[in-house]
């Protein structure tokens, strides 16, 4: 049986991944799992710095991991709206396809600091809720760890 494709985003914070992972998983007719959704359902409120963010992310994704896998098996598409930005996250991301062999799509929406910032702004109004974790110092933050794909990282990279 074919397996489906999964496909993940690489961005900096406020590049657009959310954004364009409905897109495609509304195209592809996709199977959409939202890192901030299970984040907020699974640990409501715990999520008030990076660190908050590394310990939550890490409890969430063996079991992520094992959900992915057996839906791709299925020959359904996963769209992963999880961050791919630093290669260890990248590196999660490999073992989900390759060991069960589906195929993958990695999308890097590269995005300049400041459309970032401005998307992040325009975010913080639209959902008050992220204003405490959507601020520039965050973004400055996260972005010091922030790793370009590169092609010698073998993954099938599409640039937008």
């Amino acid at each position: 049986m074919n397996k489906g494709v999964l496909t993940f985003f690489c961005g900096k914070m406020g590049a657009g991944k959310t954004i364009k992972s409905l897109e495609i998983s509304q195209k592809r007719n996709a199977v959409l799992l939202s890192e901030d959704e299970w984040l907020e359902s699974m640990f409501p409120n715990s999520i008030e710095s990076l660190e908050d963010y590394i310990k939550y992310s890490g409890r969430l994704k063996p079991q992520m991991k094992k959900l992915v896998q057996s839906i791709l098996t299925t020959g359904t598409d996963v769209v992963m709206d999880f961050p791919a930005n630093t290669i260890p996250q990248r590196e999660w991301f490999r073992s989900i396809f390759s060991e069960i062999q589906a195929p993958h799509e990695l999308i890097y929406i590269d995005q300049p600091n400041e459309i970032c910032l401005e998307q992040i702004a325009k975010r913080r109004k639209e959902q008050p809720q992220r204003a405490a974790t959507d601020t520039e110092q965050m973004f400055k933050l996260v972005t010091k760890y922030f790793v370009e794909p590169t092609a010698n990282e073998g993954f099938n990279i599409s640039v937008i």
